[in-house]
């Protein structure tokens, strides 16, 4: 069954779906969509310095997410917004990382790939990393989600029950991290974040709990990821792009059907 290759491209697509959709929730919830851009970005780095060092290209993409992803943690409110940390390794990372890769030699390089994704060329390997990533996160998120979610509503009364918000920051930090280094094959570095952030704000209209909205979150990155994959297959276009097209297009779909309820609501209302 993994001989085909767009069985290979549905479970990766897949993978990477269910372990962004949890996170791109508190990414929502926190507003930190600009830390999923950032750390996306470092990526670009990690590409090159994984084709320097000859090393996997997962792994140089992974070590340089995880100092990103600390190193914003540990600077963060020590004389410097959180906005202007991100800008400032976002935009130095990638241009460092644009520059290392102009001086590989002798590699074929192709960049539109990492910055767009090629989810088609998923191989068994990466299938093994994406899904032991996707676990990780999942399991990770698992343990430490009533943490997670009481250091993201309230972090005073993260503090009075024992809680240490810094340190659940750091977790989430850390699995966006590991989202990032396990999707870049997937969509790709210049929208990575887009499957972060766009499934969960499609659920969020339709979520009465924040659990259903991680699993609603889920249900439309599954959706996006496969139907994507079938539109590109079908007319022939980028497949990366297309999943992020199709799960805006879900977003405008949940955007109108909440505001005709709203209006309905109101409407009951008055009368």
């Amino acid at each position: 069954m993994l001989d085909d290759f767009l069985v290979r491209a549905a479970l990766g697509g897949t993978g990477v779906a269910l372990a962004a959709a949890p996170l791109g929730c508190f990414v929502v919830w926190r507003r930190m969509a600009y830390f999923g851009d950032a750390t996306a970005h470092a990526a670009i780095l990690g590409v090159a310095l994984s084709l320097v060092l000859s090393t996997s290209l997962f792994a140089g993409v992974l070590a340089v997410s995880l100092l990103m992803a600390l190193a914003v943690s540990l600077l963060s409110g020590r004389g410097y917004a959180m906005d202007t940390l991100l800008g400032v390794t976002a935009h130095a990372a990638l241009a460092f990382g644009l520059v290392a890769v102009s001086f590989v030699s002798g590699v074929r390089i192709d960049l539109m790939g990492y910055l767009v994704g090629d989810i088609l060329a998923v191989s068994r390997q990466d299938l093994a990393i994406i899904w032991g990533g996707a676990l990780m996160v999942l399991g990770l998120l698992s343990w430490r989600w009533p943490a997670l979610l009481t250091s993201t509503l309230n972090p005073d009364l993260a503090h009075a029950a024992g809680m240490d918000p810094k340190r659940e920051q750091l977790v989430l930090t850390l699995s966006l991290a590991l989202v990032v280094a396990v999707a870049i094959k997937v969509v790709g570095v210049l929208l990575i974040a887009a499957l972060l952030v766009i499934p969960a704000a499609t659920a969020r209209p339709f979520s009465r709990t924040p659990e259903r909205m991680a699993i609603a979150a889920a249900a439309v990155g599954i959706f996006s990821a496969n139907g994507g994959l079938m539109a590109a297959y079908r007319f022939d276009t980028p497949t990366g792009p297309t999943i992020v097209c199709v799960t805006t297009l879900l977003f405008l779909c949940a955007s109108l059907a909440s505001a005709c309820r709203f209006r309905s609501r109101s409407a009951r209302s008055d009368h």
